[in-house]
């Protein structure tokens, strides 16, 4: 096999946003692999119920922390090259979606339970977070934990 023709799979691989791909020719085998392109925030999203206690009081900070429902990767924008949902010093209104939180393929809001103020955001855009994780620190909308 020879560079042009696999310079052509390649081409073949990012048209089709292949991964992989093994091609066996005359008892010779060639695997060619590239890592995925950024991910893409795609339309759909699912709403997703925070689990019982979401919020949990912070002691020392004032304020209450915003836990991560599931195990996925913390997107802060509904698109790589568009503003944040939120910012530190934002004020939200319960319902407004923070943040999205991608696992296996769907794209989870994760809304605001209450009224309230974002003290500090904990994850890093792009982060792999585990369920329970810190995402972001609130103080309710009084000033008081939430």
């Amino acid at each position: 096999m020879n560079d042009e023709e696999i310079r052509k799979y390649a081409s073949l691989m990012r048209e089709l946003d292949l991964t992989g791909l093994e091609v066996t020719e005359n008892d010779r085998v060639v695997r060619l692999e590239r890592t995925p392109a950024t991910p893409v925030i795609h339309q759909e999203t699912v709403a997703v119920a925070a689990t019982p206690n979401p919020q949990i009081p912070v002691l020392g900070v004032g304020g209450t922390e915003v836990t991560s429902p599931m195990v996925g990767v913390f997107y802060a924008a509904p698109a790589e090259d568009a503003e944040p949902f939120v910012k530190v010093g934002d004020r939200v209104k319960k319902g407004q979606t923070l943040c999205i939180i991608e696992a296996m393929k769907l794209m989870n809001e994760i809304m605001a339970e209450t009224d309230g103020e974002i003290l500090e955001i904990c994850a890093q855009n792009g982060q792999v977070v585990d369920y329970g994780c810190p995402l972001f620190r609130m103080k309710g909308q009084e000033g008081g934990a939430l």
